[in-house]
C-alpha cells in the first residue's frame, strides 16, 4: 500500500469538514446562542501586531466599526507569528510594508510612502507607549503611534511618548504576552486579526465577512448602506491588450487558495489580452516546510469563506499532498509541449478541491489528463518522468528573487518586461487587475 494513503484520506476528511459550509452556519449560530444565554454584548476582539503594516491598516478601522455596528471593541498587543506558524518571518515583515502601502490608497486607507522598515528602537518605542494605555485611550492612540511609526518618524514617536506615556520594558513584555497568550488560546497566530464568535477574519481584507455577519446578527446601525470596506471586484476595462503585458502565476497543486483562484486568473488573462505565464512550484510542506495544525486549519477554512463570496466551486476535497502531486508534475512538461499546460494545472486542482478525486491512482489521473483534453495513452510513459524538478526548482528561486515565498504568487510586466507589480496571495488578484487596466489604458 502506497505509505501516503492513510495520511491522504485522514487529511482528506479533516479538510472537507473545515471547508463544509454547514459547519459555519451551525458553529455561528451556537456561538450566537451562547452569547445570549450569558446576556453578552457583542464584542469583537482585535490583535494588534506592532511592527506589522497589515496591523496599521486595520487599525484604521476600529473606530469606524464602533461607529457602524452595536458592538464593543477589545484591543490586545501581539507578538508576530513564531515557529511552524511562519516560514519566512523577515520577508514577511518587508511583504507586508510594500503590500500595504500599495493596498492603502485602493482601500482609502493611510499608509507612509516609506522605504525602509521601522527600527527596532521605534518599534519598541511604540510598544510601550500603545503598552501604557487603557482600553479607551488605546483605541485612540493605535492609529496615532502607527502613523508615526511607519513614517519612521522619532520626533513624533517621542512626542507621543511625552504625551501619552509609555510603559516600562517589563510592563510592555507583560502586555504583549498576554495578549499573545489570549490569541494562542483562541488557537490563531498572526497579527491583524479580528476574532468574533468562535470565527477569525484576517485585517481589512477580511473584515467584509465579519460586517455581513454583524448585519445577519442586526447589528448594523446604518442597514442596506454599503459595507465600510467590500472586497474590491476584479473590473478589467473596454480595451484589451495585445498580448504586451505579461502577468506571471506561481501556484501549487496542493495549494488550496491557488484551486480557488487559478481558474479566475485565468480568465482575466483571457478578458484583459495580457499573456498568461505559468510557473508551478512544488508545494511548501514537500519542501520541507513545517506548518502547524491551527495554521492548516484556519487556511482551509478562510479558502472556503473566500471561494463562497466568490462564488467559486471548493470544498469537495481529496488531498493530493506527496505522491499524487510528483505524479501529476512528471506529466506537466509533455502537457506544456501539447499546449495543454494551462488546462492540465486547472483540470487537475478541480479534481483535488471540487470534485473528490483520488488523483493517486491511474484512474484518477486519467480522468485529470482527458479533463485536460490530452491522450491517457500518450500520458502514461511520461508518468514519473523528472524533468519537471529542474523546471520548478528554477521558478522557487525566481520566486524568492521577488521576496516572495508563498502561492499562489502573482508578477505582473510591463510591454518592455521591466517588473510592476510582484505579490503574494489570491487576495490580490484584484489589484492585478487594476494595473493591467490602468497600464492598458496608459498605452
Amino acid at each position: 500500500m502506497d505509505p501516503g494513503f492513510f495520511r491522504r484520506w485522514v487529511t482528506s476528511k479533516v479538510m472537507r469538514l473545515m471547508s463544509s459550509p454547514e459547519r459555519m452556519v451551525k458553529k455561528r449560530a451556537k456561538a450566537e446562542q451562547l452569547r445570549r444565554k450569558q446576556n453578552l454584548p457583542h464584542i469583537v476582539e482585535y490583535f494588534h501586531q506592532v511592527d506589522d503594516a497589515y496591523s496599521h491598516l486595520a487599525a484604521q478601522l476600529l473606530k469606524p466599526l464602533l461607529a457602524r455596528y452595536n458592538i464593543e471593541v477589545v484591543c490586545h498587543l501581539v507578538t508576530g507569528p513564531v515557529g511552524d506558524n511562519v516560514a519566512e518571518p523577515d520577508l514577511l515583515l518587508k511583504l507586508a510594508q510594500y503590500d500595504a502601502a500599495l493596498v492603502a490608497p485602493e482601500y482609502h486607507l493611510d499608509f507612509p510612502q516609506q522605504s525602509r522598515l521601522p527600527t527596532t528602537e521605534q518599534v519598541k518605542l511604540a510598544e510601550s507607549i500603545l503598552a501604557a494605555q487603557q482600553q479607551d485611550t488605546l483605541l485612540e492612540s493605535l492609529v496615532e503611534v502607527g502613523q508615526a511609526l511607519w513614517s519612521c518618524d522619532c520626533s513624533a514617536l517621542n512626542q507621543l511618548a511625552e504625551t501619552l506615556g509609555s510603559a516600562s520594558d517589563a510592563l510592555t513584555a507583560e502586555k504583549i504576552k498576554a495578549g499573545s497568550q489570549r490569541q494562542q488560546t483562541l488557537q490563531h497566530y498572526s497579527g491583524a486579526m479580528f476574532y468574533y464568535g468562535g470565527e477569525w477574519y484576517w485585517g481589512v481584507d477580511r473584515l467584509y465577512h465579519l460586517e455581513q455577519r454583524l448585519a445577519e446578527l442586526q447589528c448594523d446601525n446604518h442597514s442596506g448602506q454599503p459595507l465600510l470596506m467590500p472586497r474590491p471586484p476584479i473590473e478589467v476595462g473596454e480595451k484589451k491588450d495585445n498580448g504586451s503585458l505579461t502577468l506571471e502565476i506561481y501556484p501549487s497543486l496542493r495549494s488550496p487558495y491557488t484551486a480557488m483562484v487559478f481558474d479566475r486568473t485565468v480568465q482575466l488573462a483571457k478578458d484583459t489580452g495580457v499573456n498568461l505565464v505559468i510557473r508551478p512550484v512544488i508545494p511548501m510542506v514537500m519542501r520541507g516546510v513545517p506548518a502547524t495544525k491551527e495554521k492548516g486549519l484556519y487556511i482551509l477554512f478562510d479558502t472556503a469563506r473566500e471561494a463562497r463570496a466568490a462564488a467559486v466551486p471548493f470544498g469537495n476535497i481529496y488531498d493530493p499532498i506527496g505522491e499524487p502531486v510528483r505524479r501529476a508534475y512528471s506529466l506537466y512538461p509533455w502537457a506544456c509541449e501539447q499546449g495543454k499546460g494551462i488546462d492540465f494545472i486547472s483540470a487537475f486542482l478541480k479534481a483535488a478541491f471540487t470534485e473528490r478525486v483520488n488523483t493517486n491512482n491511474d484512474k484518477g489521473l486519467r480522468y485529470v489528463v482527458e479533463q485536460a483534453g490530452l491522450s491517457w495513452e500518450q500520458a502514461k510513459p511520461q508518468i514519473g518522468d523528472t524533468a519537471w524538478q529542474s523546471l520548478l526548482e528554477d521558478n522557487r528561486q525566481a520566486m524568492y528573487g521577488m521576496g516572495l515565498w508563498g502561492v499562489p504568487s502573482y508578477r505582473l510586466l510591463d510591454k518592455h518586461g521591466e517588473q510592476v507589480l510582484a505579490l503574494w496571495g489570491q487576495d490580490r488578484l484584484w489589484l492585478f487587475a487594476r494595473a493591467i487596466k490602468r497600464l492598458i489604458e496608459k498605452g
